[in-house]
């Protein structure tokens, strides 16, 4: 990411538009190291932003009139009028972009149209958030260009309106707040009750190990209705425990709550996999805090294993990479992301990088599965502009 890219997306906006951009962002995708559905029970979550991006130049209008286009889409600029954006009205990808400008409108800010051409690097339904990304860029771009003065957390918080109400997803926070808020070299330790960060300095690299990201290439989509029913779920269980959400539960009362739970397995279920994904985050702080990062491999192995079983949002592939790269000498390994789908990571010793990568791939080919992607994440840099 850099000049380069800026300067290829700003001579597709000239040739779509026939005039200057003004300004050129970008804001990146995520992997959550650890705290997976934990952000819509008022929980805890640990995101790093990867080097891949969504990358927009973008320029006001002053006629009501919002175009879209992206390069990753062969077709012309979509027009739409910014006074007749409708949650629900609009299924296509552009319901993330269009969804901000709605989301700023009506919180009070006076956004009258613009111009926007978009691409990206960040996979698409590989658990990474491509939607956020692609929301995060243009909030950041709209809040410079009609000097709103947002900071990051509020952007985000706009963003996951856009995603709630006018995409019709119902995501937490984490997503939209880690493209906007981390930094490189770091995973943001973030509580999603109040917003509350904290930078938690994360190289890899300068303790000799790696964290690779496994993308099973299973496609996955939080809209969908296997998401919204554990969400439920989860509010029933906090509602039948009489607290406001699921984080209120203390991890050492977490058997007595169950046991008030009786014959509601499902919900008991969920609600173990909350109470207890909180306490490995928590964990998860404390060791890279005291600098012992390789124990933070087998917190990652529990956190799969509740995921896969008391979630049941893992799937075949997902559960192939966590199996097969720990039996393969990997410190751990998890799913990363919403689930029923999408990637996995793999923390390993930099030497055993190769090995551990061959053996994932290996096994892939022996259950005669797609060949899965794998590349190292780096904690990089959150959204900033770039041109």
């Amino acid at each position: 990411m850099g000049e380069a890219v800026a300067e290829t997306v700003g001579e597709r906006f000239r040739e779509l538009y026939g005039a200057e951009p003004e300004g050129v962002w970008a804001a990146p995708g995520r992997v959550n190291l650890i705290g997976e559905h934990t952000d819509y029970n008022d929980g805890f979550v640990m995101p790093f932003a990867l080097p891949h991006t969504a990358v927009a130049a973008v320029s006001r209008r002053d006629d009501g009139v919002l175009r879209l286009h992206s390069a990753d889409i062969t077709a012309d600029p979509v027009e739409l009028r910014v006074a007749e954006l409708t949650p629900g009205s609009d299924k296509a990808w552009t319901a993330y972009p269009s969804g901000v400008v709605w989301a700023l409108r009506e919180a009070g800010h006076e956004v009258t149209g613009a111009d926007v051409h978009l691409t990206s690097t960040v996979p698409s339904g590989a658990g990474l958030s491509s939607s956020a990304a692609l929301e995060v860029v243009v909030a950041l771009a709209l809040n410079e260009l009609y000097s709103l003065g947002l900071r990051g957390w509020q952007l985000a918080r706009l963003c996951q309106r856009a995603e709630n109400v006018y995409v019709g997803a119902p995501v937490g926070i984490m997503d939209q707040t880690a493209s906007a808020c981390c930094e490189a070299g770091h995973a943001l330790f973030l509580d999603t009750r109040d917003l509350s960060q904290r930078q938690i300095p994360f190289d890899l690299a300068a303790e000799g190990m790696r964290l690779l990201v496994v993308d099973t290439r299973v496609k996955h989509s939080h809209s969908e209705g296997e998401y919204g029913k554990r969400r439920a779920g989860c509010e029933k269980g906090a509602a039948l425990l009489g607290v406001d959400a699921l984080r209120d539960v203390p991890h050492a009362e977490l058997d007595a709550a169950l046991e008030r739970l009786g014959d509601e397995e499902e919900v008991r279920r969920l609600v173990r996999h909350v109470v207890t994904e909180d306490e490995r985050v928590e964990r998860v702080v404390s060791l890279l805090e005291s600098g012992d990062t390789r124990a933070i491999g087998p917190v990652l192995v529990e956190g799969h294993a509740s995921l896969r079983d008391d979630f049941r949002i893992s799937c075949r592939e997902l559960d192939l990479v966590v199996d097969t790269a720990v039996a393969a000498g990997a410190l751990g390994a998890r799913m990363t992301g919403g689930g029923f789908g999408g990637s996995a990571i793999v923390l390993v010793e930099a030497a055993d990088v190769d090995t551990v990568t061959k053996a994932v791939e290996d096994a892939f080919a022996a259950a005669d599965l797609k060949a899965p992607r794998v590349f190292e994440a780096v904690p990089s840099a959150g959204a900033r502009r770039v041109g």
